[in-house]
This record gives C-alpha cells, sequence and structure tokens, in this order.
C-alpha cells in the first residue's frame, strides 16, 4: 500500500490500494482505520483536499464501512 504523508491537524498519513479499493488513515495518535470500496478517485479528492480531516468527515466516514484496525507508532 502507497503511504503518503499530509499536512492535517488529525491525520498522519493517507495509504491508498487500488486493487482492493481500501482507503487506510493513520492518525497523530496511532489509531489506523480502513474505509472499504473507496473509488480512486475519491481517494485522490482526500490527498487533494484543503482540510483532509473535514473531507474525511464529511466524505469518507458516511459513505463507507470501516474498521479499525489498530495502533500504529512512529
Amino acid at each position: 500500500m502507497l503511504r503518503t504523508r499530509v499536512d492535517s491537524s488529525n491525520i498522519a498519513t493517507v495509504g491508498y490500494d487500488e486493487e482492493q479499493r481500501v482507503l487506510e488513515i493513520v492518525f497523530h495518535d496511532g489509531r489506523v482505520y480502513h474505509y472499504l470500496e473507496v473509488p480512486p478517485e475519491r481517494a485522490l479528492s482526500l490527498l487533494r483536499a484543503e482540510s483532509k480531516g473535514r473531507f474525511l468527515n464529511r466524505e469518507i466516514k458516511p459513505a463507507f464501512d470501516h474498521r479499525a484496525v489498530g495502533r500504529r507508532w512512529g
């Protein structure tokens, strides 16, 4: 999975697996979530959004199933 560091007060990195259509969000506190069946254009829109957190809350969380996959540090 390709991961990108982003400029966000809450989100540390965004990863996307195009084959599996899984969007991975790693928060600064280490929490990791996978959002399922996310189309590639929606993942790209998140990366291009001025506010990643706002886009996540408005466009991703309400529209796609997710699962917590643990914590990551460092």
